[in-house]
């Protein structure tokens, strides 16, 4: 992988966790968003698999990854809650 093919995956997941997080109300630096983003990419482009959804680009990766982390705050969320 080049350089910007790297760089372009790190914005890719710093944007899908600020998005995660702004949409669920949750708060996370840019390292947190990084990790809940990267972390979400793979679950999304997992599911996006199993259910056939072809994404395509930037734009495509971004909605995948955001819809992955939104997926993964929701399990950390309940998981959260139930143990309290």
């Amino acid at each position: 992988m080049h350089v910007s093919g790297v760089l372009a995956m790190l914005l890719v997941g710093i944007l899908a966790g600020w998005l995660a997080h702004m949409i669920t109300g949750g708060r996370g630096g840019l390292l947190g968003n990084l990790l809940i983003g990267l972390l979400g990419s793979i679950i999304g482009g997992f599911l996006a698999n199993i259910l056939g959804i072809g994404f395509y680009g930037i734009v495509g990766s971004t909605v995948v990854s955001t819809v992955g982390a939104i997926i993964l705050l929701a399990i950390f969320g309940a998981a959260n809650r139930r143990s309290v």
